[in-house]
């Protein structure tokens, strides 16, 4: 996939400020793995054995986890796709239509987020945010 889709894709547009995360799950911490994101992206990758060291049990300020995936989830599975290409087609189409306004407010609420880690010294946020 990320011979296939991932690389070709960020071939077709600017992405010199881009900076990819993952999480630590094995298969994507495998060392060919690694050894080729690292060659696409430089120090610009945040994962385990990265770079940039992916924070462990850091579902409190990583966006994907506490925002993107479940409101993509409830609007993908909504009309309850029955084929393998209407799921794709409805992932394509929420992912589209998620609005630069919408990811400021994300931005905005995970800079909230490290600000009460920060100030309670690396505390659990769950509850507090």
């Amino acid at each position: 996939m990320i011979t296939n889709f991932f690389i070709p894709e960020l071939n077709n547009h600017d992405v010199q400020e881009l900076w990819f995360q993952q999480d630590g799950a094995t298969y994507h911490t495998a060392r060919p793995t690694i050894d080729l994101l690292k060659d696409t992206l430089g120090d610009r990758l945040i994962s385990r054995f990265g770079p940039v060291n992916w924070p462990p049990k850091s579902c409190d300020l990583t966006p994907l986890d506490y925002f993107l995936w479940g409101y993509v989830k409830s609007l993908v599975y909504a009309d309850k796709p029955q084929t393998l290409d209407h799921l794709e087609d409805n992932i394509r189409r929420i992912i589209t239509d998620i609005r630069p306004q919408m990811l400021e407010k994300v931005i905005e609420n995970w800079r909230s987020r490290l600000d009460y880690i920060r100030a309670s010294r690396g505390s659990h946020a769950r509850n507090h945010i």
